[in-house]
């Protein structure tokens, strides 16, 4: 490693009561009273200290000796410290949504799914940081620090899950809130080396701010360092509630026996090719699966040729709608504060907008397509991205808004189509990096109500080429 390398690359692996366990180490080691929950929070506030000055993950931290809400102490993650995203509400923590536009003030309650997360056991230390209202797939702002990706403090962490995934990939706290509307759980994954799973439209509780839309996108989740913690963090939520219309999923605990037939898509739907690194990342990927025994064979998704248009007069939608009802998240709300990728995006919808019906008709129609591409298997294999991550500022707000959607569209162009089916997806980290070190992602797509099946695929590969780990980079 060159001092160059050292200087941007950070962790907060140290010997201390969190050490290097991942969230279900560390809640076995609380149970055998090795760690005091106490002192495991303690541990992972003076980690987040040590690397906040670098990562700018964190937006609200409830530093020692300001008392932690603890979730039950008999849950399977009892005592891990964690973060929860701040576009959920929190009770008695601002929730500010990434954005400028409004003050945030403190929640008066936990959103439905803050109580199901709570009800794992987990310690929450405080909300991570996000770009504005969940837009952009990289934390980044026109006028504050961008959230910096510990592999290398240059480049973006992702989005809109940035902050969440920073910490975890640092090692500050083992598993976080994450949420996907587009792949807002994926590519921070993706680009942080991580575990990320966007559960099934439904699996978990409805996330409170796009169930009433006429198509939900939204899915809440889990980033985390391994496999296990993922499958921990489900189980968990499954017993805290249960969708009866999906098939049970209890606790997946490693690679099942069954042999799968995989598809293989190395551009995405809407005619992106990916880069070189990335369709190594995936090749190599596919031969680790054949080697243990499943079959991989190519596949081809054909969705409406306008679903990238159709999806963006969405998004514009989503910004349009926040402009019209900003005073509900804070009474001093100036639509014209908002940055320039969610004005960009509420001027072109209202260029559009006789559109909607016939977008949100076609939209829902991907389903068919989906279904069909399916035929015959059981997974898909692809990239999460179509690039490998970028460096900071070529994403950021400020860029000019036909030259910033260009560049989104080029790098966001597998993982929104999971989100308008609500099917569940799997971001996992390749065994390859690109040339300086970053990680690459690899998904993993499949039925409506399928994770046992992503979960014990993960499991294998898991085990057959072990995650590369930052401290040992």
């Amino acid at each position: 490693m060159t001092t160059s390398e050292e200087r941007t690359r950070v962790h907060a692996f140290r010997d201390d009561a969190l050490a290097e366990h991942d969230a279900v180490g560390l809640a076995a080691a609380i149970r055998r009273r090795e760690v005091g929950a106490a002192e495991a929070a303690r541990a992972a506030a003076e980690r987040v200290r040590a690397v906040e000055d670098r990562l700018h993950a964190v937006q609200v931290h409830r530093d020692a000796p300001a008392p932690y809400e603890e979730g039950p102490a008999d849950g399977p993650l009892a005592g891990v410290p964690t973060f929860v995203k701040d576009n959920t509400d929190y009770r008695g923590l601002p929730t500010g949504h990434g954005s400028a536009a409004f003050t945030p003030r403190a929640a008066r309650r936990h959103a439905p799914f803050a109580r199901q997360f709570l009800s794992s056991g987990v310690t929450v230390l405080g909300k991570t940081r996000l770009p504005e209202f969940g837009f952009s797939p990289t934390t980044e702002y026109e006028d504050a620090e961008p959230v910096r990706n510990p592999w290398n403090t240059g480049h973006s962490a992702g989005g809109s899950s940035g902050g969440s995934a920073a910490l975890v990939a640092a090692g500050a706290v083992p598993i976080a809130h994450a949420n996907d509307g587009g792949g807002s759980i994926r590519i921070p994954a993706a680009c942080c080396g991580l575990v990320g799973l966007k559960p099934t439209r439904g699996r978990v509780v409805r996330n409170a701010q796009s169930r009433q839309l006429p198509l939900d996108l939204v899915t809440d989740g889990v980033v985390s360092r391994s496999v296990r913690d993922t499958a921990a963090f489900l189980a968990a939520a499954e017993t805290h509630w249960r969708n009866p219309k999906l098939p049970p999923l209890g606790l997946v605990e490693g690679p099942s026996q069954r042999r799968l037939r995989i598809g293989l898509l190395l551009d995405s739907p809407n005619g992106v090719r990916s880069d070189a690194a990335t369709r190594a990342a995936v090749t190599e990927t596919a031969k680790t699966l054949e080697g243990l025994g499943h079959t991989v064979q190519p596949v081809e998704l054909s969705i409406d040729p306008r679903f990238t248009d159709d999806f963006l007069t969405y998004w514009g939608m989503l910004s349009f709608l926040l402009g019209a009802t900003g005073r509900t998240l804070g009474t001093d709300f100036d639509r014209h504060r908002m940055d320039g990728l969610s004005r960009g995006l509420r001027e072109t919808y209202l260029e559009n907008w006789r559109r909607t019906p016939g977008v949100v008709r076609r939209l829902k129609r991907t389903t068919e397509a989906y279904a069909a591409g399916f035929r015959g298997l059981d997974l898909i294999l692809s990239p999460v991205l179509a690039h490998t991550t970028p460096e900071l500022g070529r994403l950021n707000p400020n860029v000019p808004y036909a030259t910033l959607v260009e560049r989104i569209l080029a790098y966001v162009a597998f993982t929104p189509v999971n989100n308008v089916v609500g099917t569940p997806s799997l971001s996992l980290p390749a065994a390859s990096a690109t040339e300086d070190g970053l990680p690459i992602g690899v998904m993993f797509s499949a039925r409506p109500g399928h994770e046992r099946t992503l979960l014990e695929v993960a499991f294998a590969l898991e085990a057959e080429q072990p995650f590369r780990r930052i401290q040992d980079v």
